[in-house]
């Protein structure tokens, strides 16, 4: 995050914003800009890749099904505007701890012990060591003394849409999070691969909310794509995952997506046409906490 700091204090902050007398290594300084740039860069993604996700790649067909809340997309936006400043308080102070020099980001590939090699091989760890924190952390929030109020608020959204994304209370959105930001302080990554996760990591939030599967056959037993997360909105105990199928298999939560097996969403609008089918249908989390 130092660099993208540096660059709004060499081009905006400094000349436009601060006065010349405040010293942009100012510990206070910093702190208010990167609660700025935090929020405004988190906000900026969410409406620039929801949105091209909802008009682009979502099916609006999915807008007919009977869980479909009426004014749901207006709702989503709302609840992630309001929230994505709480969840960026906490987020500013691993930024801060990260400009700060507490890390272990390097600025040159050849600072690194293996060079490319290891800022390729840092990738995968990322994803992989986030994919397995994120599924305890996300499989906790269900815990029923954490669940109704945390996480329930995200499973309003039976059928999410990519703004359901974000759509998260500030706590639950925070928590899920902290693996993204931890793991620089564990293990050695090249800062702008850091700032491109970071901005991968939104783009799967929105990709895996957008109800469209796109995942290749051979890849469908491990990647969690938008067809396995949709299940989890609607039947709660299943696909905690965040980017693989591995440790809901370990964990055994993994669920065959029902739209693989032809009774998903779709499947559902389409019996419904036909006159067949119930009008309302309840997700597993609803029947348990009616």
């Amino acid at each position: 995050m130092d660099l993208v700091l540096a660059c709004a204090d060499s081009y905006i902050l400094t000349p436009r914003v601060y006065p010349a007398t405040w010293p942009e290594d100012d510990p206070f300084r910093q702190i208010i800009s990167l609660f700025v740039i935090t929020i405004m860069g988190a906000t900026v993604l969410y409406f620039l890749f929801a949105t091209l996700s909802y008009y682009v790649l979502f099916d609006h067909s999915l807008m007919k099904h009977p869980q479909f809340l009426e004014d749901q997309v207006q709702r989503e936006i709302k609840h992630a505007v309001l929230s994505l400043p709480w969840m960026g308080l906490p987020t500013v102070a691993i930024f801060f701890a990260e400009v700060r020099g507490y890390s272990k980001l390097y600025d040159n590939v050849g600072d690194s012990s293996c060079g490319w090699f290891g800022v390729i091989f840092s990738m995968l760890s990322f994803l992989l060591f986030t994919d397995m924190c994120i599924y305890w952390i996300h499989r906790f929030l269900h815990h029923k003394l954490l669940y109704k109020r945390f996480h329930k608020p995200h499973h309003t959204w039976k059928i999410p849409t990519p703004f359901s994304s974000h759509a998260f209370h500030p706590l639950d959105g925070f928590l899920q999070s902290i693996p993204y930001h931890i793991y620089p302080f564990l293990f050695p990554l090249h800062k702008v691969t850091y700032l491109g996760l970071y901005v991968f990591v939104n783009i799967w939030s929105i990709s895996i909310h957008d109800g469209n599967d796109r995942v290749p056959d051979v890849l469908r037993e491990i990647i969690n794509g938008s067809a396995h997360h949709t299940d989890h909105h609607l039947y709660f105990d299943y696909n905690y995952g965040q980017y693989f199928t591995l440790w809901d298999r370990i964990g055994g939560s993994y669920k065959t997506p029902s739209t693989f097996e032809g009774q998903g969403p779709h499947a559902y609008l389409k019996k419904l046409s036909n006159g067949h089918g119930d009008k309302k249908i309840l997700g597993d989390d609803e029947v348990k906490n009616k």
